[in-house]
């Protein structure tokens, strides 16, 4: 079941987001399982709309690539993580 993944991202920039992006290499190296991704400022931070083939392959990204990526990067922060069933998605 597809699932889709908001995230805030409380205190983080355009350039330690972009710092971790190219650690991640999601681009170059897509991970597992991502569906669509989308992000950019918001009012105290970063926030996130992901969606993903499973729960599963959201948290393994997090866990093996963009933990370590946000620590490089000084975003020490917790990220409040939002999880939703996805009832329908469709390429644009």
């Amino acid at each position: 079941m597809a699932v889709g993944i908001r995230t805030t991202l409380a205190g983080v920039t355009a350039e330690q987001f972009d710092q971790v992006r190219a650690a991640t290499d999601p681009e170059g190296d897509p991970p597992a399982g991502l569906i669509f991704h989308a992000s950019g400022p918001i009012e105290g931070g970063w926030g996130i709309v992901d969606f993903w083939e499973s729960s599963e392959h959201h948290q393994r990204f997090v866990a093996e690539r963009v933990v370590p990526a946000m620590a490089a990067a000084g975003a020490t922060g917790a990220p409040d993580v939002r999880e939703f069933e996805v009832h329908e998605h469709f390429p644009r």
